[in-house]
């Protein structure tokens, strides 16, 4: 399957709100207080992990994608977990 600008952003508002919610879940778990630092690491791999799992769900490889694809992904991905841990601060 080939991945299109649709495809991508479906599969990356997804993740968003998975992270979200696991985000949620996880800022009230005891490993997690008061270390926003490994929150962030958690929550980094988590979305790394769910979203070769959709990709590969599509038959698509995260290692054949285009550089541009890629650039966007992680930016997305920064982006969210920032919005996540500012919202925790606050």
């Amino acid at each position: 399957m080939t991945l299109t600008e649709k495809i991508l952003d479906e599969i990356l508002n997804y993740l968003d709100n998975s992270i979200s919610n696991l985000a949620k879940l996880s800022v009230n778990s005891p490993e997690f207080q008061q270390d926003l630092k490994s929150l962030n690491h958690f929550l980094s791999s988590q979305y790394e992990i769910r979203l070769e799992n959709l990709l590969q769900k599509k038959n698509i490889d995260i290692h054949h994608l285009e550089s541009g694809i890629k650039n966007k992904i992680i930016q997305r991905k920064q982006k969210q977990i920032e919005l996540i841990i500012n919202e925790i601060q606050n």
